[in-house]
């Protein structure tokens, strides 16, 4: 089994990779953890290597425990939902687990959501933490 988690730093993100750890102990699965960052002229270099060296800490318990687990950050043109389904269905994904916080109406309509169009463009089970 391979369990996807998409990852933003937030405090409900390293929620979604407790229960990853869960369920990789409970179903013998590899975990794969993601970081979807979109490209911009105001993404730095810095930034990506902050979210490189996050990636490294959350994978420790994982190895500790003798789970597979694969950091992954990516920067495209995509949304980070984008990234996260396209990610899925390349590398055969059984499971994604992410964060959901609620948003008002306004704030989806001009920031979008990402567990929105992972939960409905996913090819996979989509768990989400609250």
């Amino acid at each position: 089994m391979k369990i996807l988690v998409g990852y933003d730093g937030s405090k409900i993100a390293e929620d979604a990779v407790a229960k990853a750890h869960k369920h990789a102990l409970a179903f013998g699965a590899e975990v794969f953890i993601v970081t979807a960052l979109e490209q911009s002229p105001s993404l730095s270099k810095d930034a990506i290597e902050k979210a490189e060296n996050k990636l490294d800490k959350l994978q420790r318990p994982f190895k500790k425990k003798g789970i597979t687990c694969e950091i992954n950050t990516v920067v495209s043109y995509e949304s980070p939902g984008e990234t996260l389904v396209h990610f899925a269905k390349e590398n055969d994904i059984e499971e994604i687990i992410i964060g959901v916080r609620r948003r008002s109406k306004v704030g989806k309509l001009v920031f979008g959501s990402t567990a929105q169009y992972v939960i409905l463009q996913a090819p996979c089970t989509v768990t989400t933490v609250k």
